[in-house]
């Protein structure tokens, strides 16, 4: 029924359905920013429309009244431009440029809450075919949308977080089959619980994740304050480098009801655009977490020296591994007193040497480094190795580092492992006991880490060694003489048989 309660895996199933328009005619990778923007105007589209039929019902007489009300709502939609004006309009030709135009007019009638934002998604494209085809896919699409279960209304929805994990949703299914560019723009939701968990984020705290990809380590923050304060004072935060990826995060940021939010476009380390109000420093947060591009090439390292904002006092990473360059930024984003950070970083993090090892022994020296947690392997998209988490403090209340061997314990999966609420928990109390738990925690002091030059390997202070069971020398050549004297037992059974049968002697 149309007006019925929706629930989630109805939606769910609904928008996955729609993806069937463009499977074995085009990738996912391109497909996605076509359904996740859809899903976006249809949102907006049902919303605005749903206002308006209550404001006719209250002030059918003035029109006047209600275009001036309908004006300051969340997001204003054009004459032309809303999701029901082009499924009007499907089984014309120019569905594409059609799309475009609602799309462009959208921005333009929404100032800067969506500046940009659809600038790098266009449906009038030769990726989807020539005209025809074009114009039937994306007729196809408008019809998906355009179904009952898929009825967006208020009254309908009851909540903003059905349309917020409906996108999720999509976002994590396209990231599971898209391979190796899935980490540009996704962490996985275990990864993003366990960060925002530790973080303990509160209200007031500005948040910043400056590798944002498509917001979802941010919302799980910004939930995380809601669910520990009730409060909804508090700002989110983020940057991110590729344009198309920027776009979907501020979306999710819209349909997760997240409209307190300041993501920027831009490269992080080249270019950072979390400036202060004369532009010349950087701004501080309470919280920065982030799970950049793994030991990413060409990072920016030929400007790094002359660092305007002196992000790389502590030494310039190496040309073709920029993880030291993202931590570096994050640590310069810290407010002094309140300042905390988690970071996702590839185990040759904690022991490679060389300039990466002088940037580490200083954060070490600063008594900044708080936690080491090793993760399992295959837990991110589009990469099997192992992780890890490094966690900064700015006002720790000791000088020693704790280590997390959490490697071993995980749900297994064929493509993808994950962590189950139980391991999560599991790491979540070990870090608040901080106190070594044999096989999986260790507790160790700037002295014996300075004894190990500074390399945070975790096996080399948590030892997971299992000791073989000793062997009983006499049970073993007991048990061998008694196999031995049945084996004769058998064979002189045997000839006997065969004996027997004429085989003999």
């Amino acid at each position: 029924m149309p007006n019925s309660q929706i629930n989630q895996d109805d939606i769910n199933k609904a928008v996955w359905a729609a993806c069937d328009t463009f499977r074995g005619v085009i990738n996912a990778d391109t497909y996605k920013d076509f359904v996740l923007t859809m899903l976006f105007l249809k949102y907006i589209s049902d919303i605005y429309k749903d206002d308006h039929s209550k404001l006719v019902e209250q002030y059918g007489d003035n029109p006047k009244l209600i275009t001036a009300m309908m004006s300051k709502q969340r997001f204003v939609l054009p004459e032309g431009a809303s999701f029901w004006d082009l499924y009007e309009q499907r089984h014309q030709a120019g569905n594409g440029q059609r799309i475009d135009q609602a799309l462009h007019a959208l921005e333009e009638a929404n100032g800067t809450k969506l500046k940009n934002v659809f600038q790098d998604i266009s449906f009038n494209t030769d990726k989807l075919g020539q005209e025809k085809q074009k114009n039937d896919l994306l007729r196809h699409l408008l019809e998906d949308f355009g179904k009952d279960i898929l009825n967006l209304s208020s009254d309908r929805v009851g909540s903003l977080d059905v349309i917020g994990n409906a996108y999720e949703f999509l976002i994590k299914h396209f990231a599971a089959g898209s391979g190796a560019t899935a980490g540009e723009y996704y962490t996985p939701p275990e990864v993003s619980d366990l960060l925002a968990t530790i973080l303990e984020p509160v209200e007031g705290d500005q948040i910043c994740d400056p590798c944002v990809g498509s917001g979802s380590l941010l919302l799980k923050c910004g939930a995380m304050v809601r669910k520990n304060s009730g409060s909804k004072k508090y700002a989110l935060f983020g940057q991110e480098a590729i344009g198309a990826t920027w776009a979907l995060a501020k979306m999710n940021m819209f349909l997760h009801g997240e409209d307190n939010h300041r993501i920027e476009w831009g490269d992080t380390i080249r270019n950072p655009q979390l400036l202060d109000k004369e532009g010349t420093g950087l701004l501080h947060f309470d919280i920065v977490t982030a799970n950049p591009p793994f030991s990413l090439d060409k990072w920016g390292h030929e400007d790094a020296s002359s660092d305007p904002y002196g992000r790389f006092r502590r030494g310039v990473p190496p040309k073709t591994k920029g993880d030291y360059a993202f931590i570096s930024h994050m640590i310069e984003t810290l407010k002094p007193e309140t300042g905390r950070m988690g970071v996702v970083v590839p185990h040759g993090v904690l022991f490679r040497a060389s300039s990466e090892g002088k940037i580490r022994q200083q954060l070490i020296e600063e008594n900044l480094l708080d936690t080491v947690i090793g993760l399992p392997e295959k837990l991110f998209f589009g990469t099997g190795i192992p992780a890890a988490i490094l966690l900064f403090k700015k006002q720790k209340t000791d000088n020693n580092v704790l280590f997390i061997d959490a490697s071993r314990e995980f749900k297994s999966g064929k493509n993808q492992n994950q962590l189950t609420p139980d391991n999560i928990q599991k790491i979540i109390d070990t870090y608040k006991a901080r106190e070594s738990v044999d096989k999986y925690a260790y507790l160790a002091s700037f002295d014996e880490i300075k004894e190990n030059d500074f390399n945070l390997n975790i096996p080399r202070y948590v030892d997971t060694f299992e000791e073989e069971a000793e062997i009983d020398l006499v049970a073993v050549r007991t048990e061998r003489v008694e196999l031995k004297n049945e084996l004769n037992t058998l064979e002189a059974e045997m000839e006997g048989y065969l004996k027997e049968l004429g085989y003999g002697a």
